[in-house]
Parts: structure tokens; C-alpha cells; sequence
């Protein structure tokens, strides 16, 4: 089977932008910053970084003629192996492109994939990124084959390289085919997974890539989630049972991050991975204040939410990095602009109980406070009531318990099916507990 060349690590690569008329180049010099991390993160040396302004994309080679000859005497003067563009090009740009400088040509989907299917550890995960490479591949093929292409014959001749070529998309078709049904049975079986989990309120971190959501979730989970300065570190959605009090307990997960132009196919291949966002009572919304373009940052993360219908969801904005920050007259400023969120250093465990704080806080926001009396010997329904509620008085009187407890409004209907002869009387008043009492 055809499967997208790994690239080489340890070898030289040039990053390349175009710039078009009335877009900002502090942007693009961004761009490449985040690109030469994606390309550091896979393992490459960069060299340099170009961006060409033009008043159009070339269709040939995507920069222009005259700009490909410049940048061919860079290339080989500095054993350039690598030449990473920051845009999607098309099968005939990169056989052009090649043929001028005699190097990979790569894009930045590629790249992404790259680093996807070095850090895919789980079958799920393995899976996934397979399933998006073929699909990124297939409409490529062409240029895999262009050794066997002058071997075909004139017109009306099939030659040996199109019945190469058409054999290799039907392998492909029915190796995505196979693919898509595993993962349907994947995620199956993770549904059938979080049915035993929806009486826990559950809370997904969310965010741009390389944020800090994996260094939260060790904080708060005590969990062993790999953390290093890398892009896309974590792929498999990590989920561990979280006590935030002595009576609320959540199931919180951390996701793949999110970045900027993340390719189509790498969105619909995670959608068991992402299925975990859907799931959730809450979004943790983490943010790098620190960054230079946090706040864009900010917006293609909300982008990807919408595009998966989740953007309805409540959510705490999570400020990191405060520690990193130079102007710590920002926060105060930051604070009054963003009232409900929480700022937060991770690494210094800096604000975490304040996060924790407010994680309860949106429990509680729907609950109320019932009486309720029930048979002594109702043992399961006095189980799923300790755990799935916050008791606060507790005493017994003729064969019932008398309880007062807090919940919110689905829970106590649940408590009601479980035994018609509980009896319950439900306060007026919303409550809302300060934490820790």
C-alpha cells in the first residue's frame, strides 16, 4: 500500500509564505513563527524563512518564476533537503516546484500530518491519522507515479504506469473504506463508555495547541499527561475522575489542541476524539495570555467549537502563563474586560483553586435544595443520591431517612424514577454554595 513518505529528521528546511495585497505581514512573520515550531516539532533544522509578496498566487509554482530561481541558489548553497510551504499547494505546484530545486516539497497540512503520525500512540489515535493521510494522499497520487507515466502509450493505449496508478486508488479507497468502519466501531464502543458516565458532571480543556491544557490537567487530575514545549504533544483524549471538594467530583478531559488552517480531513478522522467536547457539561477555554496573538488564538479556537456545534456550551475562559507575562498591569485591565474568568500561572500553581472555584461554581448554578424522605431499605437509590449530590442535613425518623440535599433539577427527577414511594419537596430558591463549606 502507498502511504505519505515520513519525513527525514535532522535535515535543513526553508519555510516559505506569500503575502497578497491587503493582508498584514507582522501576520505571515507570525505565521512562520508558528510554522518553524510545526517544523522543529517534527524534527527538521530550519535554515530561513521567506515571505514572497504578490498580487496573486502563481499558479505554476505558487510564488512565480523569478522568485523559485532566487531561492534555488540558497537551496543548494546550504543543503537545503526540505522547503516547507505555509499554505495547501496543489500536486502540480509541488512537480514543478520539485523539478526546479530538486527537494521535498511539502505544505502544511503534511507537516501536521507528519507530526500526528509520530505522536499517534493509541490504535484510536493510529487510526485516525491514517485515515486523514490517505485521504490528504489520494487526490496526489498522480505525482507518486510520474516514474512509470512516460511509459504509457498514445492515445486509446493504457500504459503499465495509469493501471499502476488506478490499482494504487482502488487499494487506497478500500483501505479509507476499512478505516472508516473501525472508527465507527471505535466510537461505539466509547459511547457505550460514556453511558456509565452521565450522572458525573463532565468538563472538557479545550484550546490552541501548546497552551498549557496538559499541565492543568496533570494539576488538577494528578494524572501523567506528557507535557513538553511541542505542538500537537497530546492527541488521545486523557480523562481522569477530578475532586475538586469534599462533594463535587468531575470527569475532566484534555483534548487535541487546536491551530490555525487544521486540516479538514484531521477534523472529521477526530470526531470520536472530539466527541468528548460534545459530551460535556463544560469547556475549559485555555489561553496563553502571554502569547503575541492570543487573542486570534482565541478566535480560531472558537471557530473550531462552532464548527462542531459546541460553541452553545458553557464556558470558563482559562488565562495561563501569568508568570510569563512582562506587563502585570495587563491582568487588572484583562480582568475588568473578562470578569468571569480565571488567570492562572500552571507551572507555578499559581490560581488553580480559584479555577476550581469556578468549575463549582457553574455546577451549582442550576441546583436546588429538596427534602427528601426515604424507605430505610432503599439502599440503591440512598447510593445513587450519595453519589450524585451534595447532602447537607441527614437524620432518620420511622423507618425513612430524612434528607436535604442539592442537585440539580434532572437528578432529582432520576432519584423520583427510581422509587415512586420517595417523597420530596422541592425549595423555590436557586442556591448557590461558596466553596469548600
Amino acid at each position: 500500500m502507498v502511504t505519505i513518505e515520513r519525513i527525514e529528521r535532522k535535515q535543513k528546511a526553508i519555510l516559505v509564505g506569500i503575502k497578497l495585497p491587503g493582508e498584514n505581514l507582522d501576520e505571515h512573520r507570525e505565521y512562520l513563527a508558528e510554522l518553524e515550531l510545526l517544523a522543529k516539532t517534527a524534527g527538521l533544522e530550519v535554515d530561513c524563512t521567506v515571505i514572497q509578496e504578490r498580487i496573486k498566487v502563481h499558479p505554476t509554482n505558487f510564488i512565480g518564476p523569478g522568485k523559485a530561481i532566487e531561492l534555488s541558489d540558497v537551496i543548494h548553497r546550504n543543503n537545503v533537503k526540505v522547503i516547507i510551504f505555509d499554505d495547501e499547494l496543489t500536486p502540480a505546484q509541488i512537480r514543478n516546484l520539485e523539478n526546479i530545486w530538486n527537494s521535498k516539497i511539502i505544505d502544511r497540512t503534511a507537516l501536521i500530518l507528519d507530526i500526528f503520525a509520530k505522536h499517534a500512540k493509541s490504535k484510536e489515535a493510529k487510526t485516525q491519522v491514517e485515515l486523514a493521510q490517505l485521504q490528504y494522499l489520494l487526490p496526489r497520487l498522480t505525482r507518486q507515479w510520474t516514474h512509470l507515466s512516460r511509459q504509457v502509450g498514445g492515445i486509446g493505449i493504457r500504459g503499465p504506469g495509469e493501471t499502476q496508478l488506478e490499482t494504487d486508488k482502488r487499494l487506497i479507497r478500500r483501505r479509507i473504506e476499512k478505516l472508516r468502519n473501525d472508527l465507527i466501531k471505535i466510537d461505539k464502543q466509547l459511547c457505550t463508555r460514556r453511558k456509565h458516565r452521565d450522572k458525573i458532571y463532565r468538563v472538557a480543556l479545550v484550546g490552541y495547541t501548546n497552551v498549557g491544557k496538559s499541565t492543568i490537567m496533570n494539576i488538577l487530575s494528578g494524572a501523567d499527561v506528557l507535557v513538553e514545549n511541542q505542538l500537537f504533544a497530546t492527541l488521545d483524549s486523557i480523562i481522569r475522575k477530578v475532586k475538586l471538594n469534599g462533594h463535587h467530583e468531575i470527569l475532566l478531559s484534555d483534548t487535541v489542541g487546536f491551530i490555525r488552517k487544521l486540516p479538514t480531513h484531521l477534523v472529521a478522522s477526530f470526531k470520536s476524539t472530539l466527541d468528548e467536547v460534545r459530551e460535556s457539561d463544560l469547556l475549559l477555554h485555555v489561553i496563553d495570555v502571554q502569547h503575541p496573538r492570543y487573542y486570534e488564538q482565541m478566535k480560531i479556537v472558537l471557530q473550531v467549537l462552532e464548527e462542531l456545534n459546541v460553541h452553545h456550551k458553557p464556558i470558563i475562559m482559562v488565562f495561563n502563563k501569568i508568570d510569563k507575562l512582562h506587563e502585570l498591569n495587563l491582568i487588572p485591565v484583562m480582568k475588568a474586560k473578562y470578569p468571569d474568568a480565571v488567570f492562572l500561572s500552571a507551572i507555578r500553581h499559581i490560581g488553580i483553586e480559584a479555577l476550581k472555584t469556578s468549575i463549582v461554581n457553574h455546577i451549582e448554578q442550576n441546583y436546588i435544595k429538596a427534602t427528601l424522605n426515604i424507605p430505610v431499605d432503599d439502599q440503591k437509590s440512598l447510593h445513587f443520591i450519595h453519589s450524585c449530590s451534595h447532602i447537607v442535613e441527614k437524620s432518620l425518623n420511622n423507618g425513612y431517612f430524612k434528607l436535604v440535599i442539592k442537585c440539580n433539577k434532572e437528578i432529582l427527577n432520576q432519584i423520583h424514577n427510581l422509587n415512586k414511594r420517595i417523597s420530596f419537596q422541592e425549595d423555590t430558591e436557586h442556591l448557590m454554595e461558596d466553596y469548600g463549606k
